[in-house]
């Protein structure tokens, strides 16, 4: 695990380096005027309370700050912006686009970059891209280890994390290993949001990584190795599959269902990419109090999500005034609030000023939320090829 973890820091220096040496260029003005008036159709996930009434915040902020009017297009899947913009690409519509911001990542977004279907590179034109913690955090311009090159702005860091009621459970299973062992001791305690379900395949991949004979594979796009590399992963699911809830029939479908299969006391653990999550969900009474998270022993799966702007945007100057606010000190603290988000900021507390510093000092932190030291080793995302090709094996194996 030592070598992928080099691995992947040589590789992002070859690019975090670029990326912390643009500077924003001296018409920002230019395009704040251009902005002001514009309305911005912001295609973002809009399947739970917290992020949508965080996305309400931003709207509420740039149009009192900017003149622009955001509207949230809520979506079930990412890949549903994905298709509009290629749709229209496909019928010849190059400008005045339906599609002015993305929230995205991984596998759609190295679609959108390799089918020339976005917007830049524009990260070097925001302000406040300079405050991005590019060097300690190389997966601001790393997206499931394909190079960002400016075509998409960070604005958030997740992390998974493991989720046990220590009223029912106070020694959970730390490993992938331990997890199926705690399945044999407790059949029916323990399952995993079904594919495509991103949690679900975050799952596998975590799986994955503990299972396979060389991690440093996973950070290449999946060839001919492919069942080799992830034979581990097919035996283990076949062990582990007739011990969990329900005898591995049926799955929930969101990390959000299991979740409440965890709150019920039907199942022993739960996963989450928010760190935060937890400490909301007891907060709001979707959890007991005595909810809490932890992480694997060898580390778990990290990444960024970003906004992206489409190639025939209508409304390109007020997406990139809405990127920009994204990463301000305001707005990256209020999303790291245990109360709002509680997710991690991309950016670099030494790149702030000391007021700005200070609205991260003085964050409260949830009671299930795990410090930075608690959070341990963060993995990699595998190449997204991995992704695409383990959900349609799982559906076949498991999916019917």
């Amino acid at each position: 695990m030592r070598r992928l973890l080099a691995v992947f820091g040589t590789l992002s220096m070859l690019f975090c380096g670029s990326a912390a040496a643009q500077q924003p260029e001296p018409q920002w003005q230019t395009v704040l005027d251009k902005a002001r008036g514009q309305e911005v159709f912001w295609n973002a996930w809009g399947g739970g309370d917290v992020y949508n009434n965080y996305i309400d915040w931003v709207a509420g902020r740039v149009a009192e700050e900017y003149g622009v009017t955001l509207r949230h297009v809520k979506l079930g899947d990412t890949a549903e912006a994905v298709r509009k913009v290629l749709a229209e690409r496909s019928a010849g519509r190059s400008t005045d686009g339906a599609v002015d911001l993305i929230w995205i990542n991984g596998e759609n977004f190295k679609t959108m970059k390799d089918s020339a279907l976005l917007y830049g590179p524009f990260t070097d034109r925001l302000p406040n891209f300079k405050l991005v913690d590019t060097d300690e955090k190389p997966t601001t311009v790393l997206d499931f280890t394909v190079p960002t090159d400016g075509l998409e702005s960070p604005w958030g860091m997740a992390k998974l994390v493991f989720v046990h009621d220590t009223a029912v459970l106070s020694d959970p299973p730390k490993s992938i290993a331990a997890i199926l062992e705690h399945a044999k001791a407790n059949p029916g305690r323990i399952t995993y949001p079904a594919p495509p379900d991103f949690t679900g395949t975050t799952f596998l991949k975590q799986a994955l990584y503990e299972l396979v004979e060389n991690p440093v594979d996973l950070l290449s796009p999946a060839g001919e190795n492919f069942d080799a590399v992830t034979a581990p992963l097919w035996n283990y699911l076949d062990a582990l599959s007739p011990l969990m809830w329900r005898e591995g029939r049926d799955f929930p479908k969101t990390g959000t269902a299991q979740r409440q299969l965890l709150s019920d006391g039907a199942v022993d653990l739960s996963y989450s990419f928010n760190i935060g999550e937890a400490s909301s969900a007891i907060a709001e009474g979707l959890l007991p109090d005595t909810a809490r998270t932890y992480v694997l022993d060898g580390g778990t799966i990290g990444n960024t999500h970003f906004v992206a702007i489409p190639f025939n945007a209508a409304h390109k100057d007020g997406a990139m005034v809405v990127a920009n606010f994204l990463l301000s000190p305001e707005a990256q603290a209020r999303k790291a609030h245990p109360d709002i988000w509680g997710e991690q900021t991309v950016l670099s507390m030494d790149r702030l000023s000391d007021d700005d510093r200070a609205l991260f000092e003085n964050l409260p932190r949830g009671v299930a939320t795990l410090s930075e030291t608690d959070l341990g080793k963060t993995l990699p995302e595998p190449h997204p090829s991995w992704m695409v090709r383990i959900e349609e094996a799982w559906l076949k194996r498991y999916g019917s």
